[in-house]
């Protein structure tokens, strides 16, 4: 399993899992104090040595234990821990499409599910390049239709966008984004939400994004997750 998830050359931290447990819930917290996320909506995962951590079904990110997170196998099954989220097919999705993803967060943060609503947009990239930020961690956010919570065939949808985007928009839901790291994973996700902010506060506006070239250059310094 470890060559066949852990590839020769991947950025992921070997980290102990018993500290990536307590960061798990740390960010978790973080993320629900600062609202990107609500209620018992919302799910966080990363890769350990023998398999994958993953929130449980209905908690809340914050008030996470770290010793109840779900322990998973790459087969998707429960090894430990309390029953993993409902959700836990898209995280799968995303590992297995791209063995270079240790970590995946998903969130309902009101202003990207806000994005997820309009009709105006463009569903293969549906913001503008607002920030040197945004394009350094997010870059493209397609929008893939709308299933029900739970529906396994979303993972079908989200597999198609991994193949490219380490970032997609679930219509009507909210933002699956991925990173090498749990850290990378967090930071981007709360980059797609505070542009999402400005988007939808500027939008009517007329907007100076950047140009293509320097979109481009940054593409070239900052690539995304191979």
């Amino acid at each position: 399993w470890k060559r066949r998830f852990f590839p020769e050359g991947a950025e992921i931290d070997p980290m102990n899992e018993t500290v990536l447990r307590e960061q798990i819930c740390q960010l978790g917290k973080s993320l629900f104090d600062r609202g990107y996320t609500h209620g018992s909506t919302g799910n966080i995962s990363a890769k350990i040595d023998g398999g994958w951590l993953l929130t449980p079904t209905n908690s809340c990110l914050g008030r996470l234990d770290p010793a109840r997170l779900s322990k998973m196998s790459w087969d998707g099954k429960l090894l430990a821990g309390d029953a993993p989220s409902k959700e836990s097919f898209l995280h799968l999705a995303m590992y297995e499409e791209r063995k270079s993803f240790g970590a995946v967060v998903h969130l309902h943060g009101s202003h990207s599910v806000g994005v997820s609503l309009l009709e105006n947009v463009d569903c293969s990239d549906c913001l503008p390049p607002l920030t040197a930020y945004y394009i350094m961690r997010i870059g493209h956010l397609p929008i893939v239709p709308y299933y029900k919570p739970g529906d396994s065939a979303l993972a079908g949808a989200v597999r198609e966008v991994a193949k490219k985007y380490h970032a997609v928009l679930l219509a009507n839901h909210g933002p699956v984004v991925a990173g090498t790291s749990l850290s990378a994973a967090v930071d981007a996700a709360e980059e797609l939400e505070e542009t999402a902010k400005i988007f939808l506060q500027l939008r009517h506006d007329k907007l100076r994004t950047l140009s293509d070239e320097q979109v481009a250059e940054l593409r070239r310094a900052f690539p995304p997750p191979a």
